[in-house]
């Protein structure tokens, strides 16, 4: 049996299955699909022809746009119809075409989205990724699966992140770019293949990092690229250095972590 609470808006020519959890003030818009096993939380909306499928829970004030598909099925020759999840956290805006899918059972059947995300027209969360928060998506980003999108990632339209690889906090990756690699934390990437170009220094100062910080992680990011040994061993050399510097920490932790992609580097990949 449903559950939808009283003061939930649901337009007569929209489809809600028997099982679905509708929060308060919910509003579903014509031509809607609701799925059995989907939870939306209080204050989601679904505008004209969305569809919320699978085992799905939409988190609070969510609002999902015409034609996108959220919780279909993973794109994978691995998956064999098992009952795997998608969850998307609170705030977050799904625009038209957008799609993201339930998890695989091989790698822990869950595909997880923060809170207060930007998912711009025709953008694809694929199967097992973990998205933070306020990471912005443009338009035709396109995420394998198993990828993993730190908190406050912006993704330039059409850029493409290969499966397993990981981009770090804060990092920014240009239009069309192929991320192949893994991102270090506040790096800057593009091209195809995607290269490092620096640090993200414009999105570190609209998030209050100051002037004097900025010089500290530029002074660590030359070390750590432009030293002599492999930029892993770099990294840990200049550990105790940068023990006081909170961004930096996070540079060195991201090198650090076990990981199934290489570095993007300044010339990992470049041609020629």
């Amino acid at each position: 049996m449903s559950m939808i609470a009283t003061s939930a808006s649901i337009h007569p020519m929209a489809v809600v299955e028997d099982g679905a959890v509708i929060g308060e003030n919910v509003k579903i818009g014509p031509f809607c699909h609701v799925g059995p096993h989907v939870v939306l939380g209080d204050n989601v909306e679904l505008l004209a022809h969305a569809v919320v499928t699978g085992r799905t829970t939409i988190g609070k004030g969510t609002r999902i746009f015409p034609m996108a598909v959220i919780g279909g099925d993973p794109q994978s020759v691995h998956h064999g119809g098992e009952e795997t999840t998608l969850s998307v956290g609170d705030n977050c805006t799904i625009r038209e075409g957008v799609t993201m899918n339930t998890g695989t059972a091989d790698f822990g059947g869950k595909t997880i989205v923060g809170n207060n995300n930007l998912f711009l027209a025709n953008s694809h969360v694929a199967h097992d990724c973990r998205v933070g928060n306020h990471v912005i998506m443009s338009n035709n980003v396109m995420l394998a699966g198993h990828v993993v999108i730190e908190d406050r990632v912006i993704l330039g339209g059409g850029s493409a992140v290969h499966q397993f690889t990981r981009v770090g906090r804060q990092a920014f990756v240009g239009g069309l770019s192929a991320v192949s690699y893994d991102v270090i934390p506040y790096g800057m990437l593009n091209g195809n293949p995607g290269l490092l170009g620096g640090l993200n220094v414009v999105g570190m100062t609209r998030a209050g990092v100051d002037r004097a910080t900025i010089h500290v992680v530029r002074r660590a990011y030359k070390a750590i690229f432009e030293g002599g040994g492999s930029a892993r061993d770099n990294a840990a050399a200049i550990r105790e250095e940068y023990a006081d510097c909170e961004q930096v920490m996070h540079i060195l932790d991201f090198i650090a972590a076990e990981s199934d992609r290489a570095l993007s580097s300044p010339t990992r990949g470049a041609k020629g």
